[in-house]
């Protein structure tokens, strides 16, 4: 099996890529889709985020506003919170890996990969990418997305020049889908080569 990180900074098409993939039958880890499970409605992180940032959380589970205001320019609430999140995530991670060991590629979708140190567990890392005004339409076209949030996000993720520079594959997303999507297509005939193994 070859572990391929996917990541890439808010904006930059990530998620479309994801689901390219996973429509080329390569299963897809997606972390922020097991983030918004442990923390919705009955999920196993809620409690200890209740108990960590009291006021954040209620029936259908944590309130992402009030999480993001507790935490967003706080160095040390945001250690506390992923000190909660990240070690559930890595279960989940090894169920994934796990249940998919006889898959030929496997994809990890996570946002900060390289920032939180993710290239362990991965063999290969595909950075996407647009131009920085692509990007920030479509972020500023995203439900109560302001410029301030939009700049507080992006002063937390290393610069996708950075992210280009640490890849083994760049996915351009500022083009055409179907540009984009012959561009996955490169990258599972390379992963799938006996040069890869």
């Amino acid at each position: 099996m070859i572990a391929l990180g996917l990541t890439g900074s808010i904006g930059m098409g990530k998620s479309t890529v994801a689901a390219m993939f996973a429509d080329a039958g390569v299963p897809v880890f997606d972390a922020d889709a097991v983030v918004h499970r442990l923390q919705g409605a009955g999920g196993r992180l809620v409690a200890a985020i209740e108990a960590a940032f009291p006021g954040t959380t209620a029936a259908d589970g944590v309130d992402r506003a009030k999480l993001g205001r507790a935490v967003l320019g706080d160095a040390a609430a945001l250690r506390r919170l992923e000190a909660i999140v990240h070690p559930a995530v890595a279960e989940e991670r090894a169920a994934f890996l796990a249940a998919n060991r006889d898959a030929a590629i496997v994809l990890l979708d996570v946002p900060l990969l390289l920032e939180t140190g993710g290239t362990r567990y991965v063999d290969k890392v595909a950075v996407v990418d647009a131009p920085p005004e692509v990007q920030r339409a479509r972020v500023l076209a995203r439900p109560a997305m302001t410029a301030e949030k939009f700049a507080a996000i992006l002063a937390r993720q290393m610069p996708n020049a950075d992210k280009i520079a640490r890849a083994d594959f760049v996915i351009p997303t500022g083009g055409t889908l179907a540009e984009t999507h012959a561009a996955v297509a490169r990258v599972i005939a390379c992963l799938s080569g006996p040069e890869a193994r």
